[in-house]
């Protein structure tokens, strides 16, 4: 063999064997967290840590009394306050994150970036009933509010089955928008209503 064919294969070999090396210390991709769910143990310090823990493939049967409350904040969903901005995501591997707001719903999408949505649903705010229904998001208009202070935000975003019923609901500066535009003010949102949320429970703490 000629020096040079002997110089290229042992070139050839010592970048085999640090591929080698370099795959196995290469991190876990996000989304291949998912796949470890229930296998690791201690979630600890992994995305794992985020997931939500609740599984359920009809999560709309006994829906406040299997969930009754909101995993992000401990607010009673069924509580005549909150009840009417409830929402809840249904995830494709049946994991369910029940919330008490868009607010919370909010979190839920931004912590599980790699969970994908089978349905979200929020209560109809213009419903007669007593315990509004949850509705697929994207049949529903919401009603952005800054004049009504809303759950968990101090801008109000109620959504309703009915536009009319929405837009009877509005005062002032009030807009009418749908689930990706509202979902985009609750982000908007986030570092205000963070910074009063933690004032008022440091408060109520004394």
């Amino acid at each position: 063999m000629k020096r040079r064919e002997i110089l290229t294969a042992l070139a050839a070999g010592s970048l085999a064997a640090f591929e080698s090396a370099a795959s196995d210390r290469a991190p876990t991709k996000p989304w291949q967290w998912i796949e470890q769910r229930g296998v690791e143990e201690d979630v600890a310090g992994t995305p794992l840590q985020f997931l939500p823990s609740l599984r359920d493939s009809h999560p709309l049967v006994d829906e406040l009394g299997k969930f009754p409350a909101c995993p992000y904040c401990g607010m009673s969903r069924g509580h005549e306050k909150w009840r009417r901005t409830r929402h809840l995501i249904h995830y494709l591997d049946d994991s369910v994150d029940p919330t008490c707001s868009i607010h919370c719903a909010a979190l839920s999408l931004g912590l599980n970036l790699d969970l994908v949505p089978k349905a979200i649903y929020a209560a109809d705010a213009g419903s007669d009933l007593e315990i509004p229904p949850l509705v697929e998001v994207a049949g529903l208009h919401y009603l952005i509010d800054p004049s009504r202070p809303g759950t968990m935000t101090r801008r109000s975003k109620w959504a309703y089955a009915e536009r009319a019923r929405a837009r009877a609901a509005a005062t002032g500066h009030a807009e009418v928008v749908d689930f990706d535009q509202a979902l985009r003010a609750a982000y908007e949102d986030m570092a205000e209503d963070t910074i009063l949320i933690r004032r008022r429970r440091a408060e109520m703490r004394g």
